[in-house]
């Protein structure tokens, strides 16, 4: 493959097609490494049209690595919620305190110390020291593996360690090929090929500025590349969860719990419960058992409030919600890492996952369709 050629049509290119995103606010490699960091992180696993929101409030709330880094996490999560993947803001956070604590303030611009940042790999860094520092560093994020691999016929499948060494030295061959300068352009370029042009299921070859060096175009193999196993079947898990009113309903305060800081959904609150077993003898049966294991209270099990389905990147999850009054017990962080009670007004006060804003969004709606004044006939009291 000719490197050189490559990366030099990839240059008119990008400069003509690429999308006007609000973290492209200068030129590939003088950018902010700040916003190019923040701007990659939030766009691992997610769509580019979800992130520009979530882009633009936390800049405005956080618009420097100094701010984020006073932050308190709370308050980033809450920034977050809705975007999932929360291990990538707690690692955010507590990245812009090492880089506050170690580096005065200043994101490094060598790979080895980005990558001693907690959630930084070797694409994030890459993106950072070319995006940012115009230095010729390789990245390998999806699209670059399906430009790459239908580039160079890589008929492997993606998930092989040998398949991403040699997509790596391919990726840092076309980089380093770049005119002086221009790294962070072909980096930037081969990302928008795959996101805009090389697509997964139906590449526009004939707009593609790399048709001329692809082999796969040469061959006709091109929907037949990269090369991806098939993934297994997706589990399914009922899980129940609880809405414990310390009297009557949305006549009292109610009983939320925080998550363990590790693991999935960390730092977030949410409605306690958990995962049906096969021992349950219903999913009231569940609840209680799961409420008395996470926070040592008893419970009664009242009316259904809502069923909520959910897709996460393992598995999916069917969450029952009930209505749940406090019998018995002291609440003890049994099982979480705290718990609080609040009123129906404080949950908004709280970064609350997905599956949880809709139930509080069905709790405010029954809320305030109990306090709306009754429709009579014609108007007659």
């Amino acid at each position: 493959m000719d490197y050189v050629a490559v990366a030099r049509a990839l240059i008119p290119w990008h400069d003509a097609q690429q999308r006007d995103l609000p973290w492209r606010d200068a030129p590939a490699g003088t950018r902010d490494p700040y916003r190019v960091w923040v701007s990659e992180i939030m766009a691992q696993q997610t769509r580019v049209e979800t992130v520009i929101a979530y882009y633009l409030r936390w800049i405005e709330r956080f618009p420097t690595v100094a701010d984020l880094a006073a932050a308190d996490l709370q308050e980033v999560l809450k920034l977050w919620a809705g975007l999932g993947y929360y291990a990538r803001a707690r690692n955010l956070h507590a990245a812009a305190q090492q880089v506050m604590r170690e580096h005065g303030g200043r994101i490094p611009d060598d790979a080895a110390s980005l990558r001693r940042l907690p959630g930084i790999g070797d694409y994030t860094a890459g993106a950072i020291l070319s995006l940012a520092y115009n230095r010729p560093a390789p990245i390998l994020d999806g699209n670059v593996k399906r430009v790459l691999s239908r580039l160079a016929d890589v008929a492997t499948p993606l998930d092989q360690d040998a398949t991403l060494r040699r997509l790596w030295g391919l990726a840092r061959a076309v980089v380093e090929a770049a005119p002086a300068g221009y790294a962070g352009t072909v980096n930037e370029a081969l990302m928008e090929l795959g996101a805009t042009v090389c697509t997964p299921t139906d590449p526009r070859c004939l707009l593609c500025p790399l048709a001329a060096h692809c082999r796969t175009a040469a061959l006709g193999v091109q929907r037949e590349r990269p090369v991806v196993r098939p993934k297994p079947r997706t589990p399914h898990y009922d899980v129940t969860a609880g809405v414990i009113w310390e009297a009557e309903p949305f006549a009292s305060r109610l009983l939320i719990a925080q998550r363990p800081a590790e693991g999935m959904l960390g730092g977030l609150w949410e409605f306690p419960g958990g995962k049906l077993e096969a021992h349950d003898a219903d999913l009231a049966a569940c609840l209680r058992r799961e409420i008395a294991e996470e926070l040592g209270v008893t419970i009664a099990v009242g009316p259904r409030v809502t069923t909520v389905r959910h897709a996460y990147t393992h598995f999916r999850i069917t969450l029952h919600v009930f209505h749940a009054r406090y019998l018995d017990g002291e609440p003890q962080p049994l099982g979480c890492a705290d718990w609080r009670w609040v009123d129906l007004a404080q949950l908004h006060d709280f970064p609350f996952p997905v599956t949880d804003q809709k139930v509080i969004r069905v709790l405010h709606e029954t809320a305030s369709a109990a306090r709306a004044p009754r429709a009579t006939a014609r108007g007659v009291p």
